[in-house]
């Protein structure tokens, strides 16, 4: 059945009115997705504990979603094709189109330049994650939740692991920071409550580093409490420890929660409402009715992984045998999928080891494990094209290589015919900008300078590739990884010992960088039950790759910007944690580094600085902006930029040069 009802709570013009080009005009149509699905049905069945969630008189599970579409008011004017944005933690935003950059989701969705909208897309959001603070402005999931013949949820073992960068006196049972800085109250989520606050099994343990021996806190220590006042108060949603959590170090408490949400429920809503914008009537309350023949789907980062999960499960047919899906374009997700479909799964949990630690990484089947990430869907059918993009981050965590290496890395693998991957060379996990800055707005900070490479053209064109590859049947450019066979994957060893010599530069301690080890998760996996690895239970880690680097310590390997071609510093998709964060040494997640170069030969000769200057390199700022002009061309030619981003792409060169050269005794 699936969806069921839409309820519509608005309908009005979009950015009020504003004209995209030829497009013309948008509405924004707000509500709320009813759907019921069919535990028993094969479409369904792979959801873990749907079949124990409640079920009305016909057998159907019901559960609702906040839904919002933006589309052009003219139907003709529109390109036919729907865009599904994975939200991320609720947070809605129009992708594409580089909004300004806010500190908290708003309801307005600013449009940016309109670049999805000025190219005819109709563009779509959902809910699917349980745990969703309840927000007006924020986009979740009322899940469904697994009980017992008793109708009391059943509850499970859970693990919560979190690593301050200041110090804490209690901390919530979440992945997000308990203490976020004003005005960013919306990095959080909903905790998964202790059972009970009393529970002498639990168990709350400490380590310097991801890969150290843990140390158990004693009981007396801690409880289930928050401080208010200097005094513990109960809380099944909160850990208290005598003397707070101390910034740097790696805290994780296993217990048992009393809830048990159908996790899972998110890929149905996801599927759901695409088939149902695609094939639903004007008379089953379809807003896009008769609008659309093709259909995409796009996640960044913990989406991203989601939408990698998606096709492992094989979700992409809806109860009537229809694809949802045509093209996927997952982004900085690496080689991983996530907790979303299990029992007791934490939808944003980042590091502790568990379902989306396991193989498969790559599409294809590897030489030493024999399924890929493709086969399931591959076999039912339904398989949409993908094309993947990750930042250097992703490849330094020590993952992304595996998507395109055997589990032993010693070979580059065939990946799936339907994949694309592409590295964007340089980059962080999320796009950079000057100026140069080292803090978060949650209490973390670099011990470099954030990275500066804004990847948002690369981006687009990777969109605009699958787009033909799935409508016109146009080949994407071919794979832009690093690879074994001809020398641009190199360890991340190696990568290091050769930025070593930049002055200023602080480096990650190898020893103490992220791994993915293997481990068994235990023998009820298949039902799905995990059971996390403590000390002593987790095995080798599996090898992994970057890109190989150029003289600049710039990489070689993927879409390479103007940024890496015609530089002004040194850009990496890593950078340590800052000392005043503890963790010396240790990665700061997701975050890179961005060391401009000396801006004079006298500066480079009094920092003894391997790196030529600016002033070396460039005669003047029209000469900078020339050979920029002329690396656009060959990326224009390549396929990494979109002809009509060449202002843009120069627009971001002019930025860069006055950050790093203009002002500084480098020629103006």
């Amino acid at each position: 059945m699936a969806v069921v009802r839409l309820e519509v709570t608005t309908r009005e013009p979009y950015a009020g009115g504003q004209s995209f080009g030829a497009t013309g005009s948008y509405e924004k149509v707000a509500g709320r997705l009813h759907l019921a699905v069919d535990p028993l049905h094969t479409a369904n069945s792979m959801i873990t504990g749907l079949d124990h969630a409640t079920r009305d008189a016909s057998g159907m599970v019901h559960f609702s979603t906040a839904f919002r579409l933006l589309q052009p008011v003219d139907p003709a004017l529109g390109n036919r094709n729907l865009l599904f944005f994975v939200v991320n933690r609720g947070r809605q935003a129009v992708p594409f189109n580089r909004p300004p950059a806010e500190s908290d989701p708003t309801e307005t969705l600013d449009p940016g330049d309109g670049f999805l909208m000025r190219h005819g897309w109709t563009v779509t959001w959902c809910g699917w994650q349980w745990d969703v603070i309840d927000d007006p402005v924020l986009i979740g999931l009322d899940a469904p939740e697994a009980v017992g013949p008793d109708g009391v949820a059943l509850g499970g073992d859970i693990v919560v692991m979190f690593q301050p960068s200041v110090h804490h006196a209690d901390q919530e049972l979440s992945h997000w920071p308990q203490h976020p800085a004003p005005g960013h109250h919306f990095y959080r989520h909903r905790p998964n409550p202790a059972a009970d606050v009393r529970d002498p099994h639990a168990v709350l343990t400490v380590r310097e580093w991801a890969g150290g021996p843990r140390t158990v806190i004693a009981r007396d220590d801690w409880q289930f409490a928050r401080e208010v006042g200097g005094r513990a108060v109960p809380d099944p949603t909160h850990v208290r420890l005598r003397g707070g959590f101390q910034p740097g170090l790696i805290y994780e408490l296993r217990y048992r929660t009393s809830r048990s949400p159908v996790v899972g429920a998110g890929f149905l809503a996801m599927r759901d409402c695409v088939s149902f914008l695609r094939h639903g009537d004007v008379a089953s309350g379809n807003p896009a009715a008769g609008r659309i023949d093709h259909t995409f789907g796009f996640g960044v980062s913990q989406c991203g992984r989601f939408l990698r999960d998606y096709l492992a499960f094989g979700c992409n047919l809806d109860e009537a045998g229809r694809p949802a899906f045509d093209g996927l374009l997952p982004h900085v997700a690496g080689a991983r999928r996530g907790e979303f479909n299990h029992w007791q799964a934490q939808p944003s949990v980042q590091h502790v080891l568990g379902m989306g630690h396991l193989p498969p990484f790559a599409s294809a089947p590897v030489p030493d494990f024999p399924t890929g990430l493709f086969d399931r869907q591959r076999a039912l059918g339904g398989l949409p094209k993908v094309v993947s993009t990750n930042s250097s981050s992703e490849y330094w965590r020590i993952e992304s290589s595996l998507t395109h290496t055997d589990l032993a890395g010693l070979r580059d693998v065939p990946v799936d015919p339907n994949e694309r991957i592409y590295l964007f060379a340089g980059t962080q996990h999320g796009p950079g900008a000057p100026p140069l800055g080292s803090d978060t707005p949650y209490g973390a900070a670099g011990a470099n300078s954030f990275n500066t490479v804004d990847y948002s053209p690369l981006l687009r064109s990777a969109l605009v590739h699958l787009e033909r590859w799935v409508v016109a049947g146009i080949t994407p450019p071919p794979h832009a990884i690093p690879k074994l066979g001809n020398g641009t994957a190199i360890t991340r060893a190696t990568a290091l010992h050769a930025l070593g010599s930049i002055p200023g530069m602080a480096v990650l301690n190898a020893s103490h960088a992220p791994t993915l080890p293997r481990f068994n998760p235990g023998p009820d996996i298949a039902d799905g039950h995990l059971r996390v690895p403590g000390d002593g239970e987790t095995g080798p880690a599996y090898p992994g790759y970057v890109s190989a680097l150029d003289a600049d310590g710039n990489e070689v390997a993927g879409w390479r910007l103007p940024d890496l071609t015609v530089p002004l510093g040194t850009h990496t998709g890593w950078n340590p944690r800052a000392p005043h964060t503890g963790g010396v040494g240790q990665l700061l997640d997701m975050i890179g580094s961005t060391v401009p170069f000396p801006r004079t030969e006298a500066e480079r000769t009094a920092k003894r600085d391997p790196r030529p200057s600016i002033a070396a390199r460039y005669a003047s700022r029209e000469e900078y902006l020339e050979r920029v002009d002329r690396a656009i061309t060959r990326a224009v030619e390549s396929g990494w930029i979109l002809d009509e981003d060449r202002g843009l792409v120069t627009s971001l060169a002019e930025t860069r040069w006055e950050a790093f050269a203009s002002g500084y005794g480098a020629p103006a």
